[in-house]
């Protein structure tokens, strides 16, 4: 169930250490290197393999779960969820459909709406 969580903070980058964790995290989760039910090492330990403190890696583990990416079961760890993919299509058709609701309610047409998506892109 994909391999080992590996991530490298360079305390000179311009983004804070949690964000660097994090996008790692997800750039692993999005390649498949991390597949949807990997369990991720505890918040302690990700903290002591790279030299961070614990809540700077807790609040990278928030903002993964946040976008949906992990889940934190309590005592039994955090788990990957679903492809970065994954989470942008349901992300996606949600939007779509609310789009979707709101041009019919303000009597668009398919055509009108599709340009109006389309002037947005």
């Amino acid at each position: 169930m994909g391999g080992p969580v590996i991530i490298s903070v360079d305390p000179a980058a311009p983004q804070p250490p949690y964000e660097q964790v994090k996008q790692q995290i997800e750039d692993q989760i999005r390649r498949g290197e991390l597949a949807q039910g990997t369990r991720l090492p505890t918040v302690r330990q990700l903290a002591g393999e790279v030299g961070l403190a614990v809540n700077t890696v807790a609040r990278a583990y928030k903002e993964l779960e946040a976008d949906r990416l992990v889940e934190t079961r309590g005592r039994n760890g955090t788990f990957v969820l679903a492809s970065r993919s994954q989470v942008d299509d349901e992300d996606t058709r949600a939007a779509a459909a609310a789009f979707a609701r709101a041009a019919r309610r303000a009597g668009l047409s398919l055509a009108e709406a599709t340009r109006v998506l389309h002037d947005a892109w």
